[in-house]
């Protein structure tokens, strides 16, 4: 399939008080979806950080496999009584969430600013 690779994600995470905040960029696509899940479920099984926020500003496309990576970030986030939160969704990522019936269940601001300043729900 000459032409039509996923683009590689990048992962970067940095660390406030009580809380990580992971930068990511790229398609995330059931190439990938994998390693933004294990980054995910490092930060809230493990280390258990009460709060996750996840920057989605540079990804512009995300697909079922990516879905259920965030899904699976937020249900071990409820597990542990801790919050896991979007912020920066494009246009087709957050069409993806209401399709499938799921933008209601996340936590999601439109920027870093609103994310972190957002009370305990």
């Amino acid at each position: 399939m000459r032409g039509t690779r996923s683009i590689l994600v990048q992962i970067s995470a940095r660390h406030l008080e009580n809380t990580t905040i992971f930068d990511v960029t790229g398609d995330i696509d059931l190439a990938n979806s994998p390693a933004v899940r294990k980054a995910f479920l490092s930060e809230i099984r493990e280390k258990k950080i009460p709060r996750v926020i996840v920057n989605l500003q540079a990804v512009k496309y995300i697909d079922s496999s990516g879905i259920a990576s965030l899904v699976e970030g937020l249900k071990a986030s409820r597990d542990l009584k801790a919050r896991f939160i979007l912020f920066g969704l494009s246009k087709s990522a957050r069409e993806v969430l209401q399709l499938s019936r799921l933008l209601k269940l996340f936590e999601i601001y439109e920027n870093e600013e609103q994310a972190l300043s957002a009370e305990s729900v």
